[in-house]
């Protein structure tokens, strides 16, 4: 039996809402701060198209009202479930806009754990999305998705993380860190996100990296997806050199 789910988030952020609406749809906006790389067509009734790990779901946008609002639902499986997403866009004095994002629809039987992850998850987009838009606005960036799957509870996972990054466990943000990946001249940043046990945030002069993880219930997989923005200043922009780094952290 299906269970009914809604996520409601809304946050401000530092652009217009015509920057906002670029970024969240169209595909090389999303390609900016969202998981995975998308494709839109830009019309009421066009197909959105998200594609993850080689798997790709597809959408209906059922609202289309540029500067204002953006809606997509996925078809009704066997089972009953499906998912929509609407955003609402309202500008603000000062050239800042509030996004408000819903996220509802229907899950299968582990509704409990992946309603919980879509909670977590969608904070680190959010987040993500307004650091685009503060560190890299009119600009478009190369996305790179990688995972680590079985790699251990929070507990293993993020000292190894720490360790890697050259910074001390719990990470604070605001801590400067070296991503050193072999073949490749070493790539300095900043933790820009910290939330303890679920997401880590790193943003350098020429991208933004995200460490997500999900529990045991889902694998205990370890995620890396960044943006590239500057191939110059980030010279590893392909999946089996991250892929490589991800799997040698020494995780216990």
């Amino acid at each position: 039996m299906g269970h009914e789910f809604e996520v409601c988030k809304e946050i401000e952020l530092p652009a217009t809402p015509e920057q906002v609406w670029d970024a969240i749809a169209t595909g090389p906006g999303l390609d900016s701060w969202f998981m995975g790389r998308s494709e839109i067509e830009p019309r009421e009734g066009g197909t959105t198209r998200l594609t993850l790990a080689g798997h790709t779901d597809e959408a209906t946008i059922v609202g289309w009202e540029p500067g204002k609002r953006f809606a997509d639902r996925t078809p009704t499986a066997d089972d009953g479930s499906f998912m929509a997403i609407e955003y609402l866009i309202e500008g603000r004095d000062h050239g800042s806009t509030v996004l408000r994002m819903v996220q509802s629809g229907v899950l299968g039987d582990n509704w409990e754990t992946e309603y919980e992850a879509m909670k977590v998850g969608w904070d680190l987009y959010l987040r993500t999305l307004a650091a685009y838009l503060r560190h890299f606005p009119g600009r478009t960036a190369t996305p790179v998705t990688v995972v680590r799957p079985g790699a251990g509870d929070p507990e293993q996972i993020w000292p190894a993380v720490a360790a890697a990054l050259g910074v001390t466990h719990p990470i604070a943000e605001g801590a400067p860190v070296r991503l050193t990946v072999p073949g490749a001249a070493p790539i300095d940043g900043v933790v820009d996100l910290s939330t303890p046990s679920a997401f880590l945030g790193v943003r350098t002069a020429g991208g933004l990296y995200r460490f997500s993880h999900s529990g045991a219930e889902r694998d205990n997989v370890l995620f890396l997806s960044h943006h590239i923005f500057d191939s110059v200043a980030e010279p590893v922009d392909t999946e089996p050199s991250w892929q490589q780094w991800l799997d040698q952290l020494p995780i216990s």
